[in-house]
């Protein structure tokens, strides 16, 4: 009995110590609802050749392979409200994301990025 609690506190210990994701994440229809009920800060960070095959209505851009990228993105936005992020496919996005937290940005990942909405919208 004593070794099963022995194991029972280390499994718990294990499991509580175990890294937390700090970007929230949302789906594509998710975004859809929100869209559809409030104006919100939506960033594309896809190069200006993705954004001429197609965007998300209402988007602010800012590529993230520019070398100005934070510079051009934070100017766009407002620190006092949430960002929703989106790319291609959902990695630069994530990248952007790390970038605009450390300068005190809230932001929202959009899973799947512009590909996932095309699919869904």
């Amino acid at each position: 009995m004593k070794h099963f609690i022995c194991l029972l506190v280390t499994c718990m210990f294990f499991i509580a110590c175990k890294p937390q994701s700090d970007t929230n994440n949302i789906t594509t229809l998710e975004l859809k609802r929100i869209l559809e009920e409030d104006s919100i800060q939506l960033l594309d960070v896809r190069s200006t050749k993705e954004v001429k095959q197609g965007f998300i209505k209402t988007a602010i851009f800012a590529d993230y392979f520019d070398a100005n990228f934070y510079n051009n993105a934070s100017r766009k936005l407002d620190k006092n409200r949430k960002v929703f992020v989106y790319c291609r496919s959902g990695n630069r996005s994530k990248k952007a994301i790390k970038i605009l937290s450390k300068a005190g940005f809230k932001c929202v990942n959009v899973l799947g990025g512009y590909n996932q909405w095309k699919k869904e919208n």
